[in-house]
């Protein structure tokens, strides 16, 4: 008996069908369509899928109401168990989006509100990580109060900051501080700089890296890092992380779509400095 060659048996890649890999199917990323992303285990409901900077994304909510966006990638997702390549559905690219009726902090959005003019209040913040997360979850709010965020260079600086803006009725500064806590640095001067016209509130974490909800991130926890060891890039090597703590924060400050996704240690200080600042003046 002749023997037939392989290439008409198998195709001329000579694989036998059963061991060729069959790509995942694609699954247009419809609103409601319950998926789970593979990397992270994170399981929600798709809200949108747009195009952005970093290519394709899907927006996803659980069942928390956390939201936490991918990027759409081959395989990227489970459905039923089952790995699927979500796809942009047909007509997304026309659709106009659906406005927001939030703000990123949980307020009602104002469509088409313009910025008001600087209130002669300030509030100023111990870093730019700190102000770039404030500016994330609150600058809408900010920008409608007329509310400018500015950011220290360090707490020793503060007094001098002090000194210099004058506070005084109807022109407030408003202060957050990272790690105050008492017997603290940063809670010596605090106490030597506040005052009727002048509010300084802290949160507890060694850095605001730490007030972003580890979940979000997509960690089980903020790892515990030895005094003496900077902090920062304890974290990373401890996550696995290159050693770059750019890089570390772009990826955190990227987690954060909401007040959601904050500790409420960061949320109520936040809040309360922006009530300070915006009250009217006696």
């Amino acid at each position: 008996m002749t023997a037939t060659p392989a290439s008409r048996r198998y195709g001329p890649d000579l694989t036998p069908p059963w061991k060729r890999s069959t790509p995942p199917p694609e699954v247009p990323a419809e609103r409601d369509l319950v998926v789970e992303e593979v990397t992270t285990g994170f399981c929600g409901a798709v809200l949108r899928c747009e195009k952005t900077a970093e290519g394709l994304t899907v927006t996803l909510e659980d069942r928390h109401r956390k939201l936490r966006v991918f990027p759409l990638t081959p395989g990227g997702f489970l459905i039923d168990g089952k790995p699927v390549t979500l796809v942009r559905p047909a007509g997304a690219a026309a659709a106009a989006p659906a406005r927001p009726t939030r703000t990123a902090s949980g307020s009602v959005a104002v469509p088409g509100a313009r910025a008001r003019v600087a209130l002669p209040s300030r509030i100023y913040v111990e870093g730019k990580h700190d102000a770039e997360l404030v500016e994330r979850v609150w600058g809408d709010d900010l920008r409608i109060e007329g509310v400018v965020v500015e950011y220290l260079e360090g707490i020793d600086d503060l007094p001098a900051i002090v000194a210099e803006f004058a506070p005084e009725p109807g022109r407030r500064l408003g202060v957050l501080v990272d790690h105050l806590v008492p017997g603290s640095k940063e809670s010596r001067i605090a106490e030597r700089v506040s005052g009727a016209d002048v509010l300084i509130v802290g949160h507890p974490y060694i850095d605001v890296w730490a007030a972003v909800r580890p979940a979000s991130v997509g960690i089980a926890a903020w790892p515990q890092v030895p005094r003496g060891e900077e902090w920062k890039l304890g974290v990373c090597r401890r996550l696995g992380w290159p050693a770059d703590t750019r890089d570390a924060w772009r990826r955190i400050l990227a987690s954060v779509n909401s007040f959601r996704d904050l500790d409420p240690a960061l949320l109520g200080r936040v809040e309360e400095l922006i009530d300070f600042v915006t009250a009217p003046a006696p």
